[in-house]
């Protein structure tokens, strides 16, 4: 049975892809339940980041489960299949809180599309990149030719892309799409987790915000809450919603 485990330990989130006869591939319910945990964790203030692995070490995730989405028309492909995992990685992109993916084995297509929605990405030395999509006559669906090209180089993308290459874990770190190399990819995660409960957790979500807009990650609403946030804590916001709820004109100052 496909899922997607949530664990809670110490201020630090892990997300666990279970389909492991599989090689962790995403189904339509495995989307689902990850995007409601992601809203929990959002809204939880004991959760200070969030780790995302799959269970077994020889993938992290290999796409897109084809049993899945190998029926559906075309109409229907796009409008549920590929709509809904753009939604599911956007939202796990724009979480307010750190997320790394700890990729414990091959990160293939969607796989690889769901590492690039983390903040950071840490890879076991037997790992491997790849966007085989071309080879079962499709194309990447969730941000593999968008999200990556802001963190791979154009020609590196067209290589696995067009050409069906795939990428090792040392040179995913030389490229920098991986900050790290390590044997065990989650306590290597684990550790760096752990320093963000260290930080304070307002100064790091505003970060992100700041990183993001000039990434061009949702860039718009990055700038809009930035600016919110900002005039939010101006006496004349308290002024104006007193005066609204108090059904009397504002005295604004200023301040």
């Amino acid at each position: 049975m496909s899922t997607v485990s949530l664990q809670i330990s110490d201020g630090i989130a892990l997300l666990t892809l279970e389909n492991p006869s599989k090689l962790n591939a995403l189904t339509m319910a495995m989307l689902s339940t990850l995007e409601s945990q992601l809203t929990e964790l959002e809204h939880d203030p004991a959760v200070h980041a969030v780790i995302v692995t799959g269970s077994g070490e020889k993938a992290f995730c290999c796409g897109a489960d084809i049993a899945a989405w190998g029926q559906l028309s075309a109409a229907d492909f796009a409008r549920y299949w590929v709509r809904h995992g753009h939604r599911v990685f956007d939202r796990l992109a724009r979480l307010a809180k750190p997320t790394i993916a700890a990729l414990n084995g091959h990160a293939f297509g969607g796989g690889l599309e769901l590492a690039a929605a983390c903040d950071l990405r840490l890879i076991a030395p037997h790992a491997k990149l790849a966007l085989p999509e071309a080879g079962i006559g499709i194309v990447p669906g969730w941000s593999g030719t968008q999200r990556l090209m802001r963190l791979l180089p154009e020609p590196v993308v067209k290589e696995m892309a067009l050409f069906g290459a795939r990428i090792d874990a040392k040179r995913a770190v030389e490229l920098g799409f991986a900050a790290q190399s390590g044997a065990d990819a989650v306590a290597l995660a684990r550790e760096l987790a752990g320093q963000v409960v260290e930080l304070s957790p307002r100064a790091v979500e505003v970060a992100k915000y700041m990183i993001h807009a000039a990434a061009g990650e949702d860039s718009a609403a990055m700038v809009e809450a930035l600016g919110s946030a900002a005039i939010s804590a101006s006496e004349d916001r308290a002024e104006g919603v007193a005066a609204f709820l108090g059904k009397r004109a504002p005295n604004f100052t200023g301040a």
